[in-house]
């Protein structure tokens, strides 16, 4: 075979590092990219926030700030990856541009909602041993309560028997099942109610007998509880009224005694560290038309340290070749992280003008609605869509929601039009809500109302919005 030189032409994307981290800021959460960003301000002595005082800044004189307000929904902003790669290697002087990101808290409107913040909570676990703590207990019993409290699960139920306790503690300690007894009754006097149960009987039981006698229909309602609380999850009614020798009336009172207990004693404590959601936009109605607003305090505010950046200006040589790599990488998260909150900016507002009859008439109204619709109005790629709507959340009037959930499949009405499967869960729930309790309506019930509005689902179709709803079947649903 006779080897010879060919010259072709070809093209190929390559992923520079600059937009490597572009597409990596762009999938993080408000939360990873804080992280991330707090990790990058200790490597890179170039980064800094800013944080808002002229005083503090230093080597920077009046009037110098880095500050830069985020675009409007309007703006023109780099519709794609090239775009940004270029606008990012524009300039000549890397310090006359300006480099901050995020406005001065003044800009942002007087009606925002106040931020909240979170008081530590007491933990379940914190709580027990409190009140361990007052009681009258021998060191060596406390000692056992204090092993049980630390078997109880997050809803304060003890998953585990009393014997499967003991054969786990070691010989020597020479506790048996009748300490562990002992202990369990000192336990279960506890508050809250219910604690230390180890069934839902139990646990319900513990509260009932909490309760002062006087309450009405109290031994009837221990009854069902102990002996007959699969009788009640399966709302055989009639078998309950020979059972306990009453008519419907008495019988919906001790129903609603049962029902007003917490099956779940400790879940309302603390087991964790608090996860809170950051609303990325903010969605108010502004003269008639519904307009999104980045949130200000959700936007890092950073800026080049002008120290490092004077010094470097000062001594451009090549024993400062890692400052001047530096100062460029804090350029291109600046750009990259003001690039992430203006992409998340246009496509809340293409998806809030899509989806505007939701804002003004909820989820009943809401529209089908695809990535790759919203990737063609702004001209983006779906993966990029896909990116933005993941883990990043919008405040409304209604509630607040990931943008994700404005994106949903369609089903086809007899008109030849679509409604969203959001929509028909709302008309589900709407009509479970208002169904009559005694005679609850059957998926297939359901699907002939809808089919009657002009929406054809499938009874199976409905089973399954139904219970992604966490909605019982008709026959769970009955009620006296």
């Amino acid at each position: 075979m006779k080897h010879s030189l060919q010259i072709g032409l070809s093209q190929h994307l390559t992923l520079t590092p600059q937009l490597q981290q572009s597409i990596r800021l762009l999938q993080m959460s408000t939360l990873e990219l804080n992280q991330e960003i707090e990790e990058l301000l200790q490597d890179n002595p170039m980064l800094e926030r800013e944080d808002g005082l002229r005083e503090q800044m230093v080597g920077t004189p009046p009037g110098d700030e880095f500050t830069s307000a985020a675009a409007p929904a309007d703006a023109g902003t780099a519709s794609n990856e090239e775009s940004h790669e270029e606008s990012n290697n524009s300039g000549d002087n890397p310090f006359e541009e300006d480099l901050g990101f995020g406005g001065d808290r003044a800009d942002a409107e007087d009606d925002d909602p106040p931020q909240q913040l979170a008081a530590e909570a007491q933990t379940l676990r914190e709580y027990l041993i409190w009140q361990l703590s007052l009681t009258k207990l021998s060191e060596r019993d406390s000692k056992i309560v204090t092993l049980l409290i630390d078997s109880l699960d997050d809803d304060g139920h003890l998953q585990q028997s009393l014997e499967e306790i003991a054969a786990l503690l070691p010989l020597e300690l020479k506790i048996d099942i009748e300490e562990l007894q002992i202990a369990l009754k000192h336990l279960q006097n506890f508050d809250p109610p219910g604690i230390g149960a180890r069934s839902l009987g139990e646990c319900l039981a513990l509260q009932l007998e909490a309760l002062p006698e006087t309450i009405p229909h109290r031994e009837q309602a221990l009854e069902i509880v102990r002996h007959h609380l699969d009788t009640l999850a399966a709302r055989d009614f009639s078998k309950l009224r020979k059972l306990l020798h009453c008519d419907d009336s008495i019988l919906r009172e001790v129903k609603n005694l049962i029902t007003a207990l917490n099956p779940r004693p400790g879940a309302n404590f603390s087991c964790g560290d608090t996860r809170y959601v950051i609303p990325d936009v903010i969605v108010k109605k502004t003269k008639g038309v519904w307009i999104a607003r980045l949130n200000s305090d959700a936007m890092p505010r950073l800026r080049i340290n002008r120290l490092y950046a004077d010094i470097l200006q000062r001594n451009r040589n090549t024993k400062h070749q890692q400052l001047a790599n530096q100062l460029q990488e804090a350029r291109w998260l600046i750009k990259n992280v003001q690039q992430r909150f203006e992409t998340i900016l246009r496509v809340s507002q293409a998806i809030i003008d899509r989806q505007r009859h939701f804002f003004e008439h909820g989820e009943v109204a809401m529209r089908p609605l695809v990535l790759r619709e919203i990737a063609e109005t702004l001209e983006l790629h779906e993966s990029t869509i896909s990116r933005v709507t993941t883990q990043k959340f919008m405040l409304t009037p209604r509630g607040i929601f990931e943008l994700k959930y404005f994106f949903g499949s369609h089903v086809i009405t007899e008109t030849g039009g679509a409604a969203s499967s959001t929509a028909i869960r709302a008309l589900i729930k709407q009509l479970v809500g208002s169904e009559n309790a005694s005679k609850p309506l059957s998926d297939n019930q359901i699907s002939e109302i809808l089919g009657q509005q002009g929406i054809v689902v499938a009874r199976r179709t409905v089973a399954k919005y139904r219970e992604s709803m966490q909605i019982l079947p008709g026959n769970l649903r009955k009620s006296i």
